[in-house]
């Protein structure tokens, strides 16, 4: 096979551009990261002591990079908070827009009941499986879609496996039990999750909703089944599209399933929002969700957030732990300082730093990388090479090659990121 850029550089699915406060998805922008708070219990008697504390996660979320961050619209109380919780966001210089409702079975009451706190979101989130039952489901969707076109809202309109609409998967199940050549009943899942997310967009644009104002999703929670929906979603509409695998699970299992199907999709061009849907251990913070999109979209190019080291896994020529010590103090190093080197030093994101263990591949690696520090490998010795731009700049010895080092990450920073 012969190499090319392409393979990396597939053309992105044309979508139509979704504007949600300054934030625009679909078309040409960046791919848009989003998280969802857990949220708190809201005392109808305190409610803003309760807007407060789920105004607390929302900013840490906003401020680990979610540019997006859902929360439950599923009671009065979540309803009443809005406008505490908007409050205490702008604080923080973030805005309102940011903040997505996502409703089930209740929204359509809600939005009646309390139109000018939600009008305040930058955005809602629909499940047409779960918006209403029998003759109500059509009267509820049209009127949370009337209410959309009303306040200039953008709206998802989010298709879950787990929450498939019943009449239309029923359907599908019947017509295909009486076919000559009967598919398995996931296709046939599959193919409903496709046309009730479809239908309903183009529902809603004929109620009169714009084309711009919509984003589709379909979840699924295996890679397989998530990677046909999206790449017939792409093939059947122009819709801006939320990836997400629900579901996804807890710890390695759910950060590598969800690296799997995002990255096939988002390299072959489908995708304009994601979010990475993991189960937190109790008591860990959904920053971690924020950190994996991030990540994946930062390793294969499509957007970039924070320098980059690159280390070795070690072996048996790096039998010290100086050299993995030396690779947390870095890594430390930068995430401390990024907040500071965000706001004076743009582009310090697409910085690349190695810190290599071993003479066998150190300093061929700190070659490629804008800044490299290699040590000798077996004994580890104090002695640490450095490399800037790909050439030797000088060797660092003793006991104090991380605070050496770190003085030449600063000088380096400075002289190449810097406004001007």
């Amino acid at each position: 096979m012969e190499l090319n850029d392409k393979i990396y550089a597939t053309p992105r699915h044309e979508t139509h551009v979704v504007k949600v406060g300054q934030i625009k998805i679909g078309g040409n922008n960046p791919i848009v990261v989003q998280s969802m708070a857990l949220g708190v219990h809201i005392d109808s008697d305190d409610i803003k002591s309760g807007a407060k504390r789920y105004a607390k996660e929302i900013i840490e979320l906003a401020h680990a990079g979610s540019e997006l961050v859902r929360i439950a619209l599923n009671s009065e109380e979540v309803a009443r908070a809005i406008p505490y919780i908007v409050e205490e966001i702008n604080k923080e210089d973030f805005d309102s827009k940011i903040l997505v409702g996502c409703g089930q079975y209740e929204l359509d009451r809600l939005v009646q009941d309390y139109p000018d706190n939600i009008k305040m979101l930058g955005k809602i989130r629909m499940n047409p499986g779960n918006i209403g039952f029998g003759d109500k489901r059509d009267e509820k969707f049209e009127r949370v879609i009337e209410y959309t076109i009303k306040h200039d809202l953008p709206i998802r309109i989010g298709v879950n496996w787990g929450s498939l609409d019943k009449y239309l998967s029923q359907k599908l199940m019947d017509e295909n039990s009486l076919s000559s050549n009967p598919k398995s009943s996931d296709v046939v899942l599959r193919e409903a999750l496709v046309m009730s997310a479809l239908s309903s967009a183009r529902k809603a644009e004929e109620i009169g909703l714009s084309a711009d104002k919509i984003i589709i999703s379909c979840k699924v929670s295996k890679v397989q089944d998530l990677i046909s929906v999206y790449t017939a979603l792409a093939k059947s509409s122009n819709y801006a599209l939320h990836l997400g695998l629900t579901e996804a699970g807890m710890g390695n299992k759910g950060v590598i399933n969800t690296t799997a199907g995002l990255t096939y999709l988002l390299q072959n061009g489908i995708g304009d929002t994601i979010r990475a849907s993991l189960t937190q251990r109790p008591g860990e913070s959904r920053v971690s969700e924020v950190i994996v999109c991030q990540e994946i979209l930062q390793s294969i190019g499509l957007r970039h957030f924070n320098p980059q080291v690159s280390s070795c896994p070690g072996c048996g020529r790096t039998n010290s732990d100086r050299f993995r010590i030396l690779t947390e103090e870095v890594n430390d190093y930068i995430k401390i300082h990024m907040p500071t080197w965000k706001k004076k030093n743009p582009g310090v994101e697409r910085m690349n730093i190695a810190v290599m263990g071993c003479i066998v591949n150190g300093p061929g690696e700190s070659k490629h990388a804008n800044l490299g520090i290699s040590l000798p490998g077996y004994g580890e010795k104090p002695v640490s090479a450095v490399y800037r731009n790909g050439k030797y700049f000088k060797t660092l010895q003793g006991n104090n090659i991380f605070e050496e080092f770190t003085v030449i990450i600063n000088d380096y920073v400075k002289e190449h990121y810097t406004h001007e």
